[in-house]
């Protein structure tokens, strides 16, 4: 467990960085053979790029490390729920284990929405893990949200 909260901890860090950027503070780290391998937070209004999720940018960023587009025994670790594209991303990967902080009711696309790994159209789900660094995950878009209403 003391390996998951490291790893959460640097995707949350990642997502206090992208929050600093005006962007909405998701945070993900790609982890394989107990080292981040891609890192990546929110940069959709930086790149005017609507597939710049946490999840994508570390996606990419542990593809072009590794040289390879399949991350075969890697983990992802991201502050929120995936949405429906960053699962399908996540499956088309071929991660092998999403762990997660907060749920997302609204655009969740894991454990909520679409449920993308339910789905019989998807041909690889990863083993997923909920709850992780929850309450700290939450608190950070809530905060984020609340000084961009206060403005």
């Amino acid at each position: 467990m003391a390996e998951t909260n490291r790893f959460m901890a640097a995707a949350l860090a990642e997502a206090r960085d992208a929050g600093a950027r005006g962007e909405v503070p998701i945070g993900a780290v790609v982890v394989l053979d107990g080292a981040i391998v891609g890192r990546g937070g929110n940069r959709t209004r930086e790149k005017n790029d609507v597939t710049a999720h946490a999840e994508i940018e570390a996606i990419r960023a542990a593809a072009s490390s590794l040289g390879q587009e399949r991350l075969v025994g890697a983990d992802l670790y991201v502050t929120l729920e995936p949405c429906t594209m960053c699962a399908a991303a996540i499956s088309f990967a071929r991660i092998r284990r999403l762990y997660y902080g907060a749920d997302d009711p609204k655009g969740g696309g894991v454990d909520h929405g679409a449920r993308f790994y339910s789905q019989p159209t998807c041909h690889h789900q990863p083993d997923v893990y909920s709850g992780i660094a929850e309450t700290e995950a939450a608190d950070l878009l809530k905060t984020f949200f609340q000084q961009k209403r206060e403005v």
